[in-house]
């Protein structure tokens, strides 16, 4: 946990990690770089820490959140899986006319 913040007890570090989530799914319109930061941020994790956890490089992770590089698919799965999301394509759905 990034140490410019008093530390949290472990229902708090839930309740941060819930509302991380829920706020990545509120927003579909940031891009894949705003929620990886959103939800590192939000959990009060410093850029390694969150590589670590992810098991992603401390440097594709900083790429990733300064729209350096946009990541692979299997990279963003690592990095969201530490919230218990997944990056998935979906059907459009289109009116019926």
């Amino acid at each position: 946990m990034d140490k410019r913040f008093n530390p949290l007890t472990i229902v708090e570090q839930l309740e941060l990690r819930q509302q991380a989530v829920e706020d990545v799914l509120s927003h579909p319109e940031w891009s894949l770089p705003e929620a990886v930061r959103h939800l590192r941020k939000t959990m009060r994790l410093t850029t390694a820490e969150m590589a670590k956890l992810s098991g992603v490089a401390y440097r594709t992770l900083q790429d990733i959140e300064q729209e350096r590089s946009e990541g692979s698919v299997a990279t963003m799965n690592r990095i969201f899986g530490v919230v218990g999301l997944k990056l998935g394509v979906a059907r459009i759905a289109r009116d019926a006319q």
